[in-house]
């Protein structure tokens, strides 16, 4: 018995790297598997059927269930055939995978309109056609007195989280991704759906462009960076008895854990008896310093060593 026995998930982006070890993982713990890529570059160009095929024809020589899509996820139609293939191949959909992503890098002031468009129309635009047809689904479902257990796992990014410079547009794309995730996760609760995020720390076409050798280490035998490692937590995030729901993962290696969302800084607030001026304001933050890790000038350098 797999832990996904019966299941039908959607996985995005799934013709290589970590979607097709995401795909290969949840057919083998029993899930039908609608294999989506549209089998572009790792900048959003071209096209090709072939990646998502090959997939599926891995998975039933396996002897599991799954099929190919080739439909751009950016696209409402697209969108909507992905999860038709799924309902009419498979009779529904129990879970969406949004992993499909792309690059294209530039600091700041080299970007152009394009690599900004393209890069937030896959990575966040992608994420949302694919989340919002899928939970017209369950919301049918669910009003029609049927009982649903539908998750959803986005992908984020460390550099959407923590910021890295080089990948403004893609950084921007992610770090939506990862409220997108909060926001789902308290509108689709009522449907009985669950939306997690995941950081994936592996080495995909999109890593090595981005990072090069800096993510071929090994642990003796153990590759921490083979992104076969980060699929079975994302099962485990779509499996029924996962009770986790607008969470943010880093995932890599042998390590899952959680990112704590936006919080206040209980120890670096100005409060004053009114409205602020500039001077007042000038004053005070030189009293406080720059807050402990803040990538900043420092206004006052001993205070903020001493913190």
């Amino acid at each position: 018995m797999g832990h996904l026995d019966g299941r039908t998930v959607i996985v995005t982006g799934a013709g290589r790297g970590i979607g097709r070890e995401h795909a290969l993982l949840f057919a083998a713990e029993g899930a039908n598997v609608v294999v989506n890529d549209l089998g572009g570059a790792q900048d959003g160009s071209g096209a090709a059927a072939g990646p998502a095929q090959d997939v599926v024809d891995e998975i039933i020589a396996a002897g599991g269930r799954a099929v190919a899509n080739g439909d751009d996820v950016a696209d409402s139609a697209g969108a909507s055939r992905i999860v038709a293939t799924a309902i009419d191949t498979f009779g529904g959909v129990d879970g969406l995978v949004n992993n499909a992503g792309i690059l294209r890098d530039r600091v700041l002031v080299n970007i152009d309109d394009a690599d900004w468009d393209l890069v937030l129309r896959v990575n966040l635009r992608g994420t949302f056609l694919m989340t919002r047809e899928v939970s017209r689904f369950w919301r049918e479902q669910s009003k029609a007195g049927e009982q649903v257990t539908g998750s959803v796992v986005n992908t984020s990014s460390e550099s959407g989280v923590f910021g890295n410079p080089g990948q403004t547009n893609y950084s921007a794309a992610k770090a939506a991704v990862a409220s997108l995730t909060q926001v789902a996760s308290k509108e689709l609760k009522r449907y009985g759906v669950r939306v997690n995020a995941i950081l994936p720390q592996a080495r995909t076409r999109l890593t090595e462009s981005a990072f090069g050798d800096a993510l071929a280490g090994r642990d003796g035998e153990f590759d921490r960076f083979d992104p076969a490692n980060v699929s079975p937590f994302v099962g485990y995030l779509l499996s029924p008895e996962c009770p986790l729901t607008g969470e943010v993962f880093l995932v890599g290696g042998s390590r899952v854990q959680r990112i704590q969302p936006w919080t206040k800084d209980p120890e670096w607030k100005l409060m004053g008896d009114g409205r602020w001026t500039l001077d007042g304001l000038s004053r005070a933050v030189a009293e406080a310093g720059v807050p402990s890790g803040a990538s900043t000038w420092t206004a006052n350098p001993e205070k903020a060593a001493a913190r």
